[in-house]
């Protein structure tokens, strides 16, 4: 097996490093959370989320990220301990290098069986990002149905 070198496209990744304040919006309302992201000699992202739900429950998320240069993708994959479901992703870098689109299958909302669902991690600038999921609709747009603003401490 190759040892893994650290890629162009590894500089996205690297960019989220460091401790977030996190707020999200969604149907439940806003919640602060916090966020620590490190990375992996450059190779892996590992980001560790806690806060509390929309129930008072606390949470904690773990997103893994990476970029796979034998598929030419991003890849990754989200567990939250509100749910036991692991998120799977594939996706690409937009040309503005700003925006990551991720791509994945999973519970739909309504109903039984998976959905598709895009998450995008977008920079605004180097201390504030957001984190967008949206559900697939029938007609092939997207529909957002949750946002998180991220905003680096310190």
């Amino acid at each position: 097996m190759k040892t893994a070198q650290v890629l162009k496209e590894h500089a996205f990744l690297e960019r989220m490093v460091g401790r977030w304040t996190v707020t999200a919006s969604d149907m439940t309302g806003q919640k602060l959370w916090e966020e620590t992201v490190r990375s992996l000699q450059g190779i892996w992202f590992v980001a560790e989320g806690t806060g509390e739900m929309a129930d008072g429950k606390q949470a904690t998320t773990i997103l893994t990220l990476g970029y796979d240069p034998g598929k030419g993708k991003y890849v990754g994959s989200w567990i939250g301990s509100m749910m036991d479901y692991m998120w799977t992703y594939e996706g690409e870098v937009e040309p503005s290098g700003n925006v990551l689109s991720l791509y994945t299958r999973g519970p739909a909302f309504e109903g039984d069986g998976l959905a598709d669902y895009r998450e995008q991690i977008a920079f605004i600038d180097d201390a504030t990002r957001t984190f967008t999921s949206s559900a697939r609709q029938p007609d092939g747009s997207w529909k957002p149905f949750m946002e998180a603003r991220y905003a680096r401490k310190g």
